[in-house]
């Protein structure tokens, strides 16, 4: 079984910075990607950004140049560096891993942690 743990959020100020990270935990090597999503008050679950074993990333618009997504070498703990944030990004962030790799085999499964809550006030 695999498990996904969120830390780091809590209240800041706008145009302060939080660090979110994800530890995972269970039987397994690596994940294919890694990724955050998020979901606002009453809105749907988005994209925040993802991170693949090659170290490619993806944002959302709404991160792009504020927010910076890292993993560890096996890409099994990611991070979400969240600078410059705003009211608009107060929400529910939620760690998620895609495709599964043991020692020898691979698992097309995905994974979600329980969330995170971040609140920017302004």
């Amino acid at each position: 079984q695999v498990q996904l743990v969120e830390t780091g959020g809590g209240l800041v100020q706008a145009g302060g910075s939080l660090r979110l990270s994800c530890a995972a935990s269970g039987n397994f090597v690596r994940f294919n990607t890694m990724g955050w999503y998020r979901q606002a008050p009453n809105k749907a679950r988005e994209l925040v950004a993802i991170i693949s074993r090659g170290g490619g990333t993806v944002y959302a618009d709404s991160a792009k140049d504020r927010f910076f997504i890292s993993g560890d070498n096996a890409l099994t703990t990611v991070y979400l560096q969240m600078n410059k944030l705003k009211p608009e990004d107060t929400a529910v962030y939620f760690c998620t891993s895609k495709g599964l790799w043991t020692t020898g085999e691979y698992f097309d499964m995905d994974f979600w942690g329980n969330g995170t809550l971040v609140t920017v006030s302004s």
